[in-house]
């Protein structure tokens, strides 16, 4: 290990990261007071944030001996939730008359998600008393929001902690490479050859085994990062019993996670999955442990304990009995742990789940962080710390990490620990070239803009088309359609333009008509509709379940915002940006990497709907403009065919927006 490597540039650049992170937490935690003084109740729910009312469902103590409580939703389960693992809930009593303004009342204690789905969600109690507490609660009344998340800011603030004070170590190490304009460190060997892969995936995967500091994969859309990760891991599992695999969200382990249980290899998923099913739920550490043939004994000791806790008959006896019982549970639990430790070959969590107490004293070989440009960067030091190496992967020309603080965003604290590193270290870049998502025309925007041109389309995928003659990308002008403007609609949804709205599904209705329902549902065509805002989100999902004329084509179609979208594609996209103001006016379309993302979820056809004297005052919207077929809106909005909820979806006939070239 180097030993020059200076360590003050680091110091100050982790110092300053913990100053902002302060920034951050103080602005979210009075953001949060003030929005759960103002906000009404019914606001919470269509937020996402609230269940109101809910129904208490069975409790038991899970494999972790905490006791928990099943809470079923019975509001609106099209509303998009909030709710996942580890964050923390609070329960209240509101009137069930309904007002806005009803008084709640919250009750004394705060608890954990351990377990959610869109109608239920499992959640771990302090003590078991609160689940009585909670089924004595009248339905009608009881419901559960999230608290503040106190947890994962303590976590990121003792990392950076731990990081500063480092001396003399492998974190130490690391901490002062990232900074500095010393060369990583690298093995010497000939590079293997990956036939299967194509030579920039080949290279990545090189490199990574070539790394003994660092690695970084740099994947834009569509390039096989995730295929291009898997592999750099089993190959890596070749050379170490066992590595760590972590990324920002639950959902981006778990996308990971089921990658690498299709390999064959063994993962130990820290943590619920976000995607609930039973291929996903197997391997969370959680059935594993409860599957293992020492855990009937187990249960069988704890339940014995709690029952003579119940007998409050303190007496030498009972404290001999009780230490019994303990020792035996503690030997049983550490013994089914070093076998569900020793048996994975992947030990896969969130980023803030690297500092669970089940991985204390446990350090790896090879830390892989997947979606490292999401990541703020204190979060990344609570899992580096516990490596000897790091692989990132990600893509920082895409979405950023979420910063609330306009005060901490200006500070720095978006950029990422992987744009760090791209930064002082580009020779341990390996950049993806070839995509394999989007017809050549679809990704030539995104590609000249943000990657410098140098990525190009596989050719089986280059003219990849609904129809032979389609044009890939349509902007649908909106500047001429009555009533084509944006209204606010409080921070937290941002903007809505119901006449756009309206005009997107129009929009879909035409290009579904050309496509003909036989073909829509045989070839299970699937579309996503995307807006940046989530004021315009909800209206369009309430449009598509109020139309008669979508229904067959339900399961088919996904309504989100950009951020929802991430690390998803479909057959045809349709975006709506709704800003629409004689100002000019974009707030945060200002955010590109957020267009980038949207526009590079197609595969064959790209709708864009915008105000283009609005949106085109920005550079970046006015070349996306030039770049496609523009379709006056207005011209949408001529009669449709008779009975347009109920017309036969093959029907011949389509609106002006003309998805065949001229």
């Amino acid at each position: 290990m180097k030993k020059d490597i200076p360590h003050a540039d680091s110091i100050q650049q982790l110092l300053r990261q913990r100053e902002l992170l302060l920034i951050e937490y103080n602005a979210e935690k009075e953001e949060f007071r003030r929005q759960a003084q103002s906000l009404g109740l019914h606001r919470k729910v269509k937020r996402g944030d609230a269940w109101w009312p809910v129904a208490v469902g069975r409790t038991y103590y899970n494999s972790l001996n905490q006791p928990v409580v099943e809470i079923l939703r019975t509001d609106d389960t099209d509303i998009e939730h909030n709710f996942e693992f580890g964050r923390p809930v609070v329960f209240f009593l509101a009137d069930p008359a309904g007002s806005a303004s009803a008084e709640v009342r919250y009750l004394d204690f705060t608890a954990t998600v351990s377990y959610a789905e869109p109608g239920r969600m499992v959640v771990a109690l302090p003590d078991a008393a609160r689940a009585a507490a909670l089924q004595s609660a009248e339905a009608a009344r009881l419901g559960v929001q999230l608290s503040f998340d106190e947890t994962s800011y303590r976590l990121m603030f003792e990392a950076l902690d731990r990081t500063t004070q480092a001396t003399g170590s492998r974190l130490a190490y690391l901490r002062d490479l990232f900074a500095s304009a010393a060369r990583p460190q690298r093995f010497s060997f000939t590079p293997q050859r990956f036939p299967w892969l194509n030579a920039s995936q080949e290279h990545a995967v090189n490199d990574i085994l070539l790394a003994k500091d660092v690695a970084i994969v740099h994947g834009p859309p569509g390039t096989g990062k995730t295929t291009t990760l898997v592999e750099g891991i089993a190959e890596t599992l070749r050379r170490e019993s066992q590595v760590m695999v972590c990324a920002q969200s639950n959902m981006a382990v778990d996308w990971i996670s089921e990658r690498l249980v299709d390999r064959g290899i063994s993962v130990l998923r820290l943590g619920n999955p976000t995607r609930v099913n039973d291929k996903m739920l197997s391997f969370t550490y959680e059935r594993r442990f409860e599957a293992h043939p020492d855990y009937p004994e187990l249960w069988g000791l704890r339940k014995a304990m709690r029952e003579l806790r119940g007998q409050r008959r303190k007496s030498d006896a009972f404290h001999q009995k009780m230490d019994r019982l303990r020792s035996r549970a503690t030997e049983l639990e550490v013994r089914i742990n070093a076998d569900l430790f020793g048996q994975a070959r992947v030990i896969a969590c969130t980023l803030t789940g690297a500092a669970n107490r089940l991985l204390d004293g446990q350090t790896f070989g090879t830390l892989f962080i997947d979606e490292a440009a999401q990541a703020l960067e204190p979060a990344c030091w609570i899992a580096i710390r516990r490596a000897h190496r790091v692989v990132l992967a990600g893509d920082h020309c895409q979405l950023p990490p979420t910063v609330k603080s306009v005060e901490a965003l200006r500070g720095g604290l978006g950029r990422t620990l992987m744009e760090r590193i791209v930064d002082r270290h580009p020779e341990c870049v390996t950049l993806l070239t070839v995509q394999y998502r989007m017809n050549e025309q679809i990704m030539q925007f995104s590609n000249q803009w943000f990657y410098g041109g140098m990525i190009t389309s596989a050719p089986e995928i280059r003219y990849r088309g609904i129809f032979d003659l389609d044009t890939p990308i349509v902007w649908v002008d909106t500047r001429d359609v009555p009533d084509a403007q944006e209204q606010f609609v409080g921070e937290s949804f941002g903007r809505i333009n119901k006449a756009e709205a309206e005009l997107t599904l129009r929009a879909l209705r035409a290009y579904f008509l050309k496509i003909g329902r036989a073909r829509l549902l045989d070839e299970r065509i699937d579309v996503g509709i995307i807006s940046p805002y989530r004021a315009q989100v909800q209206h369009l999902r309430a449009l598509i379940r109020r139309s008669d004329f979508f229904r067959p084509f339900r399961h088919l179609i996904s309504v989100n915002t950009v951020d929802g979208f991430q690390g998803q594609e479909r057959d045809v996209i349709v975006i709506s940006l709704v800003r629409a103001n004689a100002e000019g006016q974009i707030g945060f379309l200002n955010d590109l990497r957020r267009m980038n993302v949207a526009i590079t979820r197609a595969r064959m056809k790209l709708i864009i709907l915008g105000d283009a004297a609005t949106l085109t005052q920005h550079t970046f919207y006015r070349r996306l403009y030039e770049q496609t077929r523009v379709v006056d809106g207005a011209e949408l909005l001529a009669p449709p065919a008779p009975d347009a909820s109920t017309a036969p979806v093959d029907a011949p006939t389509a609106p002006p927006v003309a998805t065949e070239e001229a």
